[in-house]
C-alpha cells in the first residue's frame, strides 16, 4: 500500500469513529462517503470544528445527524471561509437567531453554496424586484431551497408568468414572493399555468385573477384534479351558479383548497337549515366561509335569534367581538 492511500485511510477510519461517537449507523456513514467523495480527505479535527459551530449557533444536538447525513459536505468545508461567512449573511437577513438554525435544518444545502456565486445574485434579484430588505430574509429563510434554483432558468420564468397576470406595479410581484415564497419551487407548465387556465374556465377575469394571486397565492400552487376541481364540483351541487362561484373564490380564495366535508359542507348546511337562509347571501359575502363555526357563526346567530334582530350576514360578521357585542349585545 502507498504512503497517500495510508493517510487517506486512516483519515477516513479516524472520521469513521468520529461518526460512530456521534451516534450514526454503518449504513448512513457509508452513505455520507459515497455521497460525498470529500470526506475521506477530512481530518476528524475539522469536522469536530464544524460540528461544534453548527450546534453553537442552535442547531439542536438531536437534529445535528439528520442536517449532516443530507449535506455531509458540510464537514468539508473551511469554518472561517466558508461556514461562518454564510451564516452571518444569513443572520443579518434575520430577525430571530433561530430563524438561522431552522433554515439550515430544513435545507442543509444552504452552507454548500457560494456567497458570491449564488447568495448575493439571489438578493440582489429580489431587491430588484422591490422586495423591502426586511422582507429578503422571510423569503430565504422560509424557503432557504431557493438558493439552489437557477436565476435565469427557473426564477426568472415564475416571475415572467407573474408579470404575464398583469402584476407589474408597485413590486407587486415582490409581494407576492414574500407573501408565499415556495411558489417558486413549482414548475410553469406543470403547475402554475394549469391552474390559472382552470380559474379562468370558471369564470375568473383577469382582474379577478389579480386579485387572488396578491390575496393568495397559494393557491396557484394547488392541484386543479385533485384539489380544486372538486371543490368546484361540489359548490355547483350545492347550487351556486357559475358567476357566483366566481365571486365567492375571488372574495375568499381558500373556498377551493378547504376540505369540504369539515369545514364547507357544515357551514352551509348550519346557514340554511339552522339560520334559514339561501347560499346566495353567501355568493354576496365570501368572508362568510373564513369564519369558525362555534366560536363566531353559532354564538353570534344564537345571541342575535334571542334579540330577535333582523339582520345580514355582513352585519353579524363584519366586525370583531368587541364592535358586534357592542351594537348588538
Amino acid at each position: 500500500m502507498e504512503m497517500g492511500s495510508t493517510t487517506s485511510s486512516n483519515g477516513t477510519s479516524s472520521l469513521m469513529w468520529f461518526f460512530k461517537d456521534k451516534g450514526f449507523d454503518d449504513n448512513s456513514i457509508n452513505e455520507m462517503f459515497r455521497k460525498c467523495k470529500r470526506l475521506e480527505g477530512v481530518r476528524r479535527e475539522r469536522a469536530s470544528e464544524n460540528w461544534s459551530y453548527l450546534q453553537s449557533i442552535g442547531i439542536q444536538e438531536r437534529k445535528l445527524p439528520f442536517v449532516i447525513s443530507k449535506c455531509p459536505k458540510i464537514l468539508t468545508l473551511g469554518l472561517n471561509d466558508k461556514l461562518i461567512p454564510m451564516v452571518e449573511c444569513l443572520s443579518t437577513l434575520s430577525t430571530k437567531q433561530r430563524e438561522v438554525a431552522s433554515a439550515i435544518t430544513k435545507f442543509p444545502h444552504i452552507l454548500s453554496h457560494s456567497l458570491e456565486e449564488k447568495f448575493c445574485p439571489l438578493l440582489a434579484f429580489f431587491q430588484a424586484l422591490g422586495v423591502p430588505e426586511k422582507q429578503l430574509g422571510k423569503i430565504i429563510l422560509l424557503n432557504p431551497r431557493l438558493i439552489s434554483y437557477s436565476i435565469e432558468h427557473k426564477l426568472s420564468e415564475i416571475v415572467e408568468f407573474l408579470s404575464g397576470l398583469g402584476l407589474v406595479k408597485d413590486g407587486r410581484i415582490g409581494k407576492v414572493l414574500v407573501k408565499h415564497p415556495f411558489i417558486m419551487g413549482y414548475s410553469v407548465e406543470k403547475r402554475l399555468r394549469p391552474t390559472l387556465e382552470f380559474l379562468k374556465s370558471i369564470g375568473l377575469t383577469e382582474l379577478n385573477v389579480q386579485t387572488v394571486v396578491m390575496n393568495f397565492p397559494e393557491l396557484l400552487c394547488r392541484d386543479v384534479d385533485k384539489i380544486l376541481q372538486p371543490n368546484f364540483v361540489y359548490l355547483k351541487q350545492c347550487g351556486f351558479q357559475d358567476r357566483q362561484i366566481a365571486a365567492l373564490v375571488t372574495g375568499y380564495p381558500q373556498i377551493l383548497i378547504k376540505s369540504i366535508r369539515n369545514s364547507l359542507e357544515p357551514r352551509i348546511k348550519f346557514l340554511v337549515d339552522v339560520m334559514g337562509r339561501s347560499i346566495d347571501e353567501a355568493a354576496d359575502y365570501p368572508i362568510f366561509f373564513q369564519h369558525s363555526l362555534k366560536r363566531t357563526l353559532e354564538s353570534r346567530h344564537k345571541l342575535l335569534r334571542q334579540k330577535n334582530v333582523d339582520y345580514s350576514l355582513r352585519e353579524m360578521l363584519d366586525c370583531n367581538q368587541k364592535k358586534f357585542l357592542l351594537k348588538f349585545g
